[in-house]
């Protein structure tokens, strides 16, 4: 006899129980499957570098070794097997020659973006990130693009640069929530600009997904226009997101302009308020961002000194960053460490 659907609650739970379980399944099958993938190109690429020692072969992309192989594999086992594929399967084997460094999380599609780096640092820091946040193919696609890894190292000494590249982003302290440049080229607004903060804010609210990603790990978005009341008069805090690792509110401030210390005070003023009237227990102090288009390092010094509250001035830009000059910052940055 079929079960009334209206007083079986019990059944519903089974219904979202079985669904969750197949979710899960499903999850673990697919990374089970990846991971499969990976190991198996990584044992492919050990065996064409062992045959290439063994011959005394030096290969290259588009040399006979891979020209042969991508026509002799494809023939027997189909597609899969291009020269490109082949060379970057190689390359798995090269970069990591101990087979338990692979990340079990990461696809095929995943490291084949990070071979394609040839900065030494840049792909370990991606893969621990990729990993760290579960981005996807197109997400990990998006950060490189954006140069996540040298605007993060830029802020950083040697020795920081080096753990970045070897641990990823580890959060640990408002601090490291921090981004010297905030890159929203995903708003796709055209150069020469000027958009008003009501525009920018909309926007992305538009594209919370990017921003968030943008943002970083373990922001969960609260409200925009967050009301505050002060004295019978109204106070509205443009984004407030909380975040999940730091158990913390965080509380941003759009500026299209030049960041100054009206807006320092203005946001402290919402963190203050934050603290007594919004906190509740196991929350920490809030961490406030005024995200400005510019700023001017010395009022910013000046108007953020003796100020105890966690407050930041980030800087945003609406198009992707220069690679030669980030990759020329950075290396300036080693070498005055080896220097010294």
């Amino acid at each position: 006899m079929e079960l009334e659907r209206n007083t079986a609650p019990q059944y519903f739970e089974l219904i979202q129980r079985i669904g969750q379980l197949l979710e899960q399944g499903r999850r673990a099958a697919a990374q089970s499957v990846n991971s499969i993938i990976v190991q198996t190109y990584w044992e492919i690429g050990r065996h064409i570098v062992e045959f290439e020692q063994q011959g005394n072969i030096k290969s290259e992309y588009g040399s006979d070794v891979f020209v042969s192989l991508s026509r002799d594999l494809t023939e027997t086992y189909g597609k899969g097997f291009g020269r490109s594929n082949l060379v970057y399967i190689r390359k798995l084997y090269l970069l990591y020659p101990i087979s338990g460094t692979l990340s079990h999380q990461l696809g095929w599609s995943q490291y084949y973006e990070l071979l394609k780096i040839d900065d030494p640092l840049e792909p370990s820091f991606y893969e621990k990130q990729c990993a760290l946040e579960r981005w996807s193919v197109r997400e990990l696609k998006r950060q490189k693009e954006a140069m996540l890894f040298h605007r993060l190292a830029l802020s950083r000494d040697k020795e920081g640069i080096l753990e970045l590249a070897k641990s990823g982003q580890i959060l640990e302290k408002p601090e490291d929530l921090l981004r010297d440049t905030y890159v929203l080229e995903f708003l796709s607004i055209p150069e020469p600009y000027h958009v008003a903060e009501s525009d920018l804010e909309e926007r992305l609210i538009g594209q919370l997904q990017q921003f968030l990603l943008e943002l970083g790990k373990g922001f969960a978005f609260i409200g925009r226009q967050y009301r505050i009341t002060l004295g019978n008069r109204h106070h509205y805090v443009d984004l407030v997101f909380y975040h999940r690792i730091l158990k913390c509110f965080v509380l941003i401030d759009l500026k299209s302009n030049e960041a100054g210390h009206a807006d320092v005070g203005q946001m402290n003023m919402y963190l203050a308020y934050f603290e007594e009237e919004e906190n509740t227990e196991g929350d920490n102090l809030p961490i406030g961002i005024v995200l400005a288009r510019e700023k001017d390092e010395v009022v910013v010094r000046y108007a953020l000194k003796n100020i105890s509250s966690k407050l930041f001035i980030g800087k945003y830009q609406l198009y992707l960053p220069n690679r030669e000059e980030l990759q020329q910052k950075l290396e300036e940055i080693l070498s005055k460490n080896q220097a010294s």
